[in-house]
């Protein structure tokens, strides 16, 4: 049997598709002159598990939520009642790794080493909150200083962050201290609708570590499955 998840998301992307919502292939290094739209790519089967885990186990406690597969550089966002809503691509931490380092939620931008932007892995409660210049982000991890919010207007031209972003490939989408980069459209009318009340769940998959080791629920809520089968 599929799951409602699975068929949810199934759902979403081929409509994208139908919509001409795909786009050509662009260099990360080639600047943007026009408005195109982000591409739609599937979601992988470790995003659709833990997907599937939250929805059918409640894990959320009736929040939205989202989840973050950073190997594929995606967001999926779902609302409370764990239907789907959206899959965008993210920019996330231009290192590789699932722990944040002690202490650098602290440092300024200009200390933080290269080692140490990584966007940390796990299940975070998400709330909005103000970062410096009283920009309104959702904070993910606010000890590690950790958010969702669109490509900074102050990032650096060199970074090509919106041609990343448009770029099929998810490689190149490593290019933040640590934070999750998101398309302006999506957080406006998608993202902040669902978290600016209450709040939400975000669920950032791991880049070595496995998915029953950064969700122990994960693998309690498998056993219980297989018990009961």
């Amino acid at each position: 049997m599929i799951s409602p998840i699975f068929a949810g998301l199934a759902l979403v992307i081929a409509t994208a598709s139908s919509g001409g919502k795909t786009k050509p292939h662009r260099p990360a290094e080639a600047p943007v002159a026009t408005a195109v739209a982000e591409p739609v790519l599937p979601p992988s089967a470790e995003a659709l598990r833990v997907a599937d885990w939250i929805a059918s186990s409640r894990d959320n406690h009736a929040l939205p939520y989202a989840v973050i597969d950073k190997q594929a550089a995606a967001l999926l966002l779902f609302d409370g009642s764990g239907k789907m809503v959206s899959q965008v691509p993210v920019l996330i931490g231009i290192a590789p790794g699932d722990d944040a380092t002690p202490g650098v939620g602290s440092k300024k931008l200009g200390e933080i080493g290269p080692a140490e932007k990584t966007t940390p892995a796990g299940r975070f409660l998400a709330k909005f909150g103000y970062a410096a210049g009283r920009q309104k982000v959702l904070w993910v991890d606010y000890t590690n200083s950790v958010a969702i919010h669109p490509i900074p207007g102050d990032a650096a031209r060199s970074e090509n962050r919106r041609a990343r972003m448009l770029s099929p490939e998810p490689d190149d989408n490593r290019i933040t201290f640590g934070c999750i980069n998101v398309p302006r459209a999506f957080y406006a009318t998608d993202l902040r609708p669902l978290f600016q009340q209450k709040g939400g769940y975000v669920y950032v998959l791991p880049d070595s570590k496995s998915l029953e080791e950064v969700f122990p629920r994960l693998r309690v809520h498998a056993l219980t499955a297989e018990r009961g089968a």
